[in-house]
């Protein structure tokens, strides 16, 4: 969220106070633990403070709590609705809950009070993109670029719209942009080397080395920069220092997240204990008849964007994205899953409605089926097999030191904090697979699994299985998936835009020396590859 820092935009709203002047600047500094007491002291005194209001808002943000902020620009709009940057600022929270149409919503009412509001285009056309509608959201960035061509951050956003909708060249030249005007943009660089297919020069080598050696520049950039050294370096067969660089950049975004192994294996624990054969066969068809939605599902990195181009290639089935509408719904209790037994019937199919309710806007096309490609879903599993049961599953799997240490080198935008230690990886990878055994244990045959390397060894024979299983007839449009034009969203983009290869199963085998730690979190799940042990 934009910080409000300045007396004069204190002083037009008629709030001036130096208190509030001080809380302001200390969340400029991002002096946080300063800024909050002063904030409550201010609102204590000045109740209906828009200003304050609105401030203590965007500090609620900063520390991820989304709904606190939103209520309070909320308060601050009853309280002045002509107030545009609370609005503005309103748009924003509710893009970060993954709220895109109300966020857009709003980014409308904006455009309306101010039309050359600073940030405004550029945060609608992020939402729009999110929503699907990148021909109108690469409108909007060329509009703000027209009047802000020196703004690196957009020129990179506009790259990411760009390689979403498959103008490669475009993007990399979008990227290139924002390099040349703040070379150390570590984001950019990285966005380049995650389209895996550019190769960096030695000037490229040469001028991130030089940003990562430069005094001040913040912990973001400087992973990004590693991550991007870590590839290039990588494409150059020099596994060695690569390495050093995709251990450094992990080690510093690991320190930021909060993220407990053992808390995965927990989760499974009660998920295993409450998904009893008895339990699942109790409310067998209780949920939403419709078959509409094709889960594809497992690790990051396994092949989960292959098997949605190919699947998308169909002429009844619809690509979409990574969806977050299930997570939401799944731990809308906060004692999930433990609390499922406690779901009746109708609210088990009032929640597969919701579901499809909540995914129409990403439904471009009447084709019957679409695909919900979100990775992590492989938690939610037996929570989709109860609220929609004639929904499709796909567990596409990968092996795991490939797998895993693909990931380990994959900076993500969000999300998956899993993947910065060796360890974690390992232990999750290991709860993913004992997770979904257990449920082809209470439900054999409900999840169809896709085993990577035999995609690309026998492609025709494990896509006419997979056709089989989402009950539609072969198209051999399915085989030549790499020809297909749709927006793709994720990190394999420009991979599936290709035909399949082989390469990418023998990548991690030059860095084996150093996965050690990730052999022993893996335990018995690394030896019983495509297999999973007996004894989870």
């Amino acid at each position: 969220m934009a910080t409000v820092t300045t007396r004069s935009w204190l002083s037009r709203l008629g709030q001036y106070h130096p208190r509030l002047v001080e809380a302001a600047l200390a969340m400029n500094a991002n002096d946080l633990p300063r800024a909050e007491p002063l904030l409550r002291a201010q609102l204590k005194e000045f109740p209906f403070d828009v200003a304050s209001i609105r401030l203590f808002a965007e500090l609620a943000g900063r520390i991820g709590r989304y709904k606190d902020s939103e209520n309070l620009l909320r308060r601050a709009l009853d309280l002045s609705p002509s107030f545009t940057a609370a609005r503005a600022n309103l748009a924003l929270v509710l893009y970060r809950q993954n709220r895109p149409e109300e966020a857009i919503a709003e980014l409308n009412k904006v455009a309306a009070e101010e039309p050359d509001h600073q940030g405004r285009a550029n945060l609608q056309a992020a939402a729009l993109g999110r929503i699907g509608e990148f021909e109108e959201a690469l409108g909007l960035y060329e509009q703000v670029l027209a009047t802000a061509a020196r703004q690196p951050r957009i020129w990179m956003s506009y790259g990411h719209m760009l390689k979403t909708v498959g103008r490669s060249a475009d993007g990399i030249a979008a990227y290139r942009k924002a390099i040349e005007l703040m070379p150390e943009l570590g984001e950019a660089w990285w966005s380049l080397a995650n389209l895996k297919t550019v190769r960096f020069s030695d000037d490229d080598i040469t001028a991130m080395e030089a940003a990562l050696a430069r005094g001040g520049i913040t912990e973001e950039d400087r992973f990004h920069l590693d991550f991007a050294l870590g590839k290039a370096l990588e494409d150059r067969g020099q596994a060695e220092p690569a390495f050093a660089h995709y251990d450094a950049g992990n080690a510093l975004r690991r320190q930021s997240l909060d993220y407990s192994a053992a808390d995965t294996s927990r989760f499974v624990d009660k998920l295993i204990e409450v998904a009893s054969a008895e339990f699942m066969a109790a409310r067998s068809g209780q949920g939403c008849d419709a078959p509409d939605p094709i889960f594809v599902l497992g690790m990051p990195r396994a092949g989960s964007t292959l098997v949605e181009q190919i699947l998308a290639s169909h002429s009844q089935i619809e690509g979409t994205s990574e969806l977050p509408d299930m997570p939401v719904l799944a731990r809308r209790d906060p004692r999930y899953p433990v609390n499922l037994p406690e779901l009746p019937a109708g609210e088990l199919r009032a929640l597969g409605e919701e579901y499809l309710q909540r995914t129409r806007i990403q439904r471009k096309t009447n084709r019957p089926l679409f695909i919900d490609k979100l990775p992590n879903n492989w938690a939610h599993a037996a929570f989709i097999r109860l609220i929609l049961p004639n929904a499709k599953i796909i567990d596409a799997r990968r092996h795991p030191l490939g797998c895993c240490f693909s990931n380990f080198k994959q900076h993500f935008a969000r999300g998956q904090a899993f993947s910065y230690s060796l360890d974690d990886m390992g232990r999750y990878y290991a709860d993913y697979v004992r997770a979904m055994a257990h449920l082809d244990q209470v439900q054999p045959g409900a999840v169809h699994r896709v085993i990577y390397e035999n995609m690309v060894d026998d492609t025709e024979t494990e896509v006419r299985r997979l056709l089989a299983y989402c009950g539609v007839e072969f198209e051999a449009a399915c085989l030549s998936f790499h020809e297909t034009e749709r927006a793709v969203r994720t990190a394999s983009s420009e991979q599936v835009r290709q035909p399949i290869f082989r390469e990418g199963t023998e990548a991690w085998k030059a860095f084996d020396p150093y996965l050690d730690p990730l052999r022993a979190a893996l335990g018995p799940v690394l030896d019983c590859y495509p297999d999973a042990p007996a004894s989870l």
